[in-house]
């Protein structure tokens, strides 16, 4: 295999991993997207995301993505009244958690599509490999 080859699989590689990470990450928030807390004013489920990065790979100068922390979204959580809900607070208000469905929809989509894209790659570089295996018979 090629230098070249195996650079491009490498990179490709990374993108999967960051991307595999960043579905993982959506899903746990739709899954918790209706989580309240379990006490009067207690906080409800906080939205997560991953932070992205780039490495650079010493042995060849790839770039490659690299997934780094998983943090916490601080944005304000909702509020519902609902005063005969476990979780409200002396006003009779619960707190909703910080995600917004169709936004984690939109993200998981984007996140599939990136790690198409880099099984797609793979893929190619197979088939070239296959390929020039073919001709060298």
């Amino acid at each position: 295999m090629t230098n070249e080859l195996a650079t491009t699989l490498r990179v490709a590689e990374s993108g999967l991993r960051a991307q595999s990470l960043r579905m993982r990450v959506v899903a746990e928030n739709l899954a918790n997207q209706h989580s309240l807390g379990t006490t009067p004013g207690a906080d409800p489920y906080r939205r997560r995301m991953v932070t992205f990065g780039v490495t650079v790979d010493r042995n060849n100068g790839a770039r490659l993505v690299n997934a780094g922390r998983i943090v916490a979204d601080d944005t304000a959580f909702g509020r519902a009244f609902e005063p005969g809900n476990p979780a409200a607070d002396s006003q009779g208000y619960v707190l909703r958690p910080n995600v917004n469905g169709l936004i984690e929809s939109a993200d998981m989509r984007l996140a599939q599509r990136g790690y198409e894209a880099n099984i797609s790659v793979i893929e190619a570089a197979r088939s070239i490999t296959s390929r020039t295996l073919e001709l060298l018979k």
